[in-house]
């Protein structure tokens, strides 16, 4: 039996007993996504499972079922790869979701046979076109699960980098920046960024960046820090540098980076001082 007569009486079948198909395949959808998961309520599995039915009934009656490029296929699609997003929003797994269509063709075949009396499992044409079109559709589930895993990473990736560099008042007009571990391009604009935001916001009018943290410097971390030193300046803040370390010291000095015209100072406190005093701010150590 080919592809096309195939599915050409699959379909004829899905318009007879579509309404008892419909209904097996919610005892599915119930046991995967009701019964210990709690994911969905039995009537959004009822309607899970109509629509499930009516896509794949549209895909059967197509001219051309066995390509992948039909609207019918693409429809099958997106049912899945939106599924695989509720079910993974709700905290379910990417495995639950690819089990369940696997039950499902093994479901949906077991019903056509209840409801035909045609044994399928005995024909390698209906077998081999479920295997292959529920294989597609597996590959839509994972392919959403990829890109939710994807953006779940750079949203995780984007709040560590936020977190790693905290960038706090410490009195008004001045700032204090930490830098910790390495500046890469796009952390580097990242903290320059929220740092110039900080100064528009906060009308500060001197920061430090204290580089403690920093162990290791090269020529491109050096660049990225003399960027971030002359947006602090463009605008109107002074920018301080303090706690860089003998080894980062030895390593600008060979790296021939001039840093004439930038304000460093051994530690963090001095750094503050300076701030203090360009500011007017007499700090004096109270007497005991």
């Amino acid at each position: 039996m080919q592809k096309k007569e195939t599915s050409e009486k699959l379909a004829t079948l899905f318009g007879l007993k579509i309404g008892n198909i419909s209904g097996q395949l919610e005892e599915t959808g119930r046991a995967f996504f009701c019964a210990d998961t709690m994911l969905m309520d039995e009537d959004e599995v009822a309607d899970l499972s109509s629509e499930f039915v009516n896509l794949i009934s549209g895909l059967l009656s197509a001219k051309e079922p066995a390509k992948r490029t039909i609207p019918q296929f693409h429809a099958l699609e997106i049912f899945f790869s939106e599924l695989a997003h509720r079910m993974l929003m709700r905290g379910g797994q990417v495995e639950d979701v690819v089990r369940y269509a696997q039950q499902l063709q093994y479901s949906l075949i077991a019903a056509l046979e209840r409801d035909s009396g045609v044994v399928f499992t005995q024909s390698r044409s209906v077998l081999l076109y479920f295997a292959q079109l529920f294989d597609e559709l597996i590959m839509a589930i994972f392919h959403t699960y990829l890109g939710e895993r994807e953006k779940t990473l750079k949203a995780q990736e984007m709040e560590l980098r936020e977190t790693s560099t905290p960038i706090t008042e410490i009195w008004d007009g001045v700032l204090t920046l930490p830098i910790i571990g390495t500046l890469d391009s796009s952390r580097t604009m990242l903290v320059m960024e929220a740092l110039l935001n900080r100064i528009a916001k906060d009308h500060a009018r001197a920061v430090v960046m204290d580089l403690t943290g920093v162990r290791n410097i090269d020529s491109q971390v050096s660049h990225h820090l003399i960027q971030m030193v002359r947006a602090v300046q463009l605008m109107g803040a002074d920018a301080i540098i303090t706690g860089i370390h003998p080894e980062i010291a030895r390593a600008l000095v060979s790296l021939n980076i001039d840093l004439s015209g930038v304000t460093t100072r051994a530690s963090l406190s001095d750094g503050l001082k300076e701030a203090f005093s360009r500011m007017g701010i007499q700090v004096s150590q109270k007497a005991g």
